[in-house]
This record gives structure tokens, sequence and C-alpha cells, in this order.
């Protein structure tokens, strides 16, 4: 009933909950290039080079205390960003659920210099949990209900961070000594692998140029790179999806049973590609609600 007020609440309003944008590096950025800077001034789709990117803030019913929060990165062959349909779309949803939600516009490695393209995006990610997880307090966060939820390259951007974490730097700076680690994940089409027989071409040479080395692909093939404190994960996807095949949700879902992790895999007879929120037809629109009774079961929020 809680929940379902909540939902009234947002569809009564009719209007954007997003509360604040953050950079998320108000200082020195890793891997700052000196390529030029593009303005990016269309937030639907975003098909430019991001030189500042930033967190954007949509906060749930603030009278839920202590609430779960989710940082969502939307996909776009880590060339360009679906913000809407896969971002603030999606961060309005979570909040009906009494979830904060946070859309990170992080810096797509097609854009970017060859040196540091498989470098920024999981640096864009891992200081947006690190912001989410040290600002939490003032945010109404439990710091231990933080996590990720990415589609198609978001959603390997995902994978990365759920298994590329660290628990934090040795530094005198109380914000990068915070867990980078989600406490789970949520994987929508995902790109997991980078081995040619399962991964989606596009994103691969955009994060790994165009002759990565064997080290490489492997390194950000996420199905071998589970560990035993990769957090719990729901992996959705279509079996007709032409983009991306099923098979990368599949071999992460394997793997995380194999290290005894809670782990949940719907695959849809139909669907496609690039479905969003919104767009999902026929079975797959029940995606959303099969999520939400996940996050139930987990006890991420309550009933």
């Amino acid at each position: 009933m809680k929940y379902l007020l909540i939902t009234l609440l947002f569809l009564c309003s009719g209007i954007s909950a997003q509360d604040s944008k953050t950079p998320i590096y108000p200082g020195v950025m890793p891997c700052a290039s000196n390529l030029p800077i593009q303005k990016v001034t269309n937030s639907i789709s975003i098909k430019e080079r991001i030189s500042s990117p930033q967190l954007w803030y949509y906060p749930t019913d603030k009278s839920i205390q202590n609430a779960p929060a989710v940082l969502v990165l939307p996909g776009g062959g880590y060339q360009n960003l679906a913000f809407k349909k896969e971002g603030t779309d999606v961060a309005e949803w979570l909040n009906t659920l009494g979830i904060n939600a946070f859309v990170l516009m992080y810096r797509t490695p097609y854009w970017e210099s060859a040196s540091c393209k498989k470098e920024i995006p999981i640096s864009d990610a891992k200081q947006a949990m690190r912001i989410i997880r040290f600002r939490a307090s003032e945010w109404n966060i439990n710091p231990n209900k933080i996590g990720v939820l990415g589609f198609s390259a978001g959603g390997h951007l995902a994978a990365t961070l759920s298994t590329q974490f660290d628990y934090g730097k040795n530094t005198r700076n109380k914000r990068d000594s915070v867990s980078s680690r989600p406490d789970f994940s949520i994987l929508v089409y995902p790109v997991i692998s980078m081995i040619d027989a399962y991964t989606h071409k596009g994103s691969k040479q955009s994060l790994l140029g165009i002759n990565p080395t064997n080290e490489e692909v492997i390194a950000f093939s996420n199905e071998l790179q589970v560990k035993t404190d990769t957090p719990p994960a729901i992996l959705i996807h279509a079996s007709n999806d032409m983009a991306v095949i099923a098979e990368n949700s599949i071999m992460y879902y394997k793997a995380l049973l194999e290290k005894n992790i809670p782990a949940a895999l719907h695959i849809w007879e139909d669907g496609g590609h690039g479905f969003g929120l919104d767009q999902a037809k026929g079975s797959v629109k029940s995606w959303s609600k099969i999520t939400q009774e996940w996050f139930l079961q987990r006890g991420i929020i309550k009933y």
C-alpha cells in the first residue's frame, strides 16, 4: 500500500523529481584529455563527448527513512547515452518504489584518447558510487543498500563495477576511502563479455580499441571476473536480442552461481534490444514488475 501511494503521488504530479546535478570530479579529473570540450545540449540521447561527468539525483519520498538507492547507468554502445529512456525515466520509476535514484552522465570512451579509453567508464562509476555512499546520511540513504542498474553497455559498466570495485583507497580523503562496491545489481540486456563470439562489437571497440590484447579482453569479460564478494544480481534479457545476445546474461548468471552468489535470470522469448522501461512490448513489459518483486525478496524494499 505504501508504494502504491508513492506511485500515485508521482503520477499525479506529472513533473520530474530531479533534485540536483553534481559534478563527480570537483577537482582533478583522472584521464582528463586535451580533446576539444563539447557542451551537452540534449539530455534525451547524448551523442557527443562529455567533458564533465555528472550525477543527477532523483530523491524518493523524503518521508521514507534510510531508503535504498540505485545508481543508473544508461547504455549506448560506450559511444552515446540513452539518457532519458535508460536513465531519467528509470530513475522516476525507482522513486515510485521508495528508492532514491542517481543517473550517471559518464564519459563514453568512444570520444576519448586511446590511452584512457578502458579506464574512463569504471573510474566514473566508482567515483559516483563513492559519492552516494559518502553522502548517504545527507540524502537519507541506507549505505548498505546501494545498488547499480545498467542497460546494454551501461550493463557492462554495472557488471564491471560489480567485479572490479574496491573497498576504499588508502587516503586521507574521506570520500575516496569509502567503498565503491554495489550491494546489488540489476543488469538489463547487458553486454557482459568482450570475447568476439558473444560481445557487442561496437561496445568492445569503443572501450578497448580496434586491436585489444588478450589480457584486456579477459580483464573486461565480466563472466571471467566474478569473485566471492561480487554482489547479487538480477539479469533481464530477450532471446531474440540480435544486438547483445542472451548468452551474455546466461554466462554471468552461471558465474555467480558457481561462487554461490544469489542470482536471478529472466529471459523472454521476444522483446529485442533497447526497450528500456516504457518501450517494452509484450511479455517483456513485465520486467519492471519482476524486478520490483526481486527487490522485495532481497529485502531491498519492504511491503
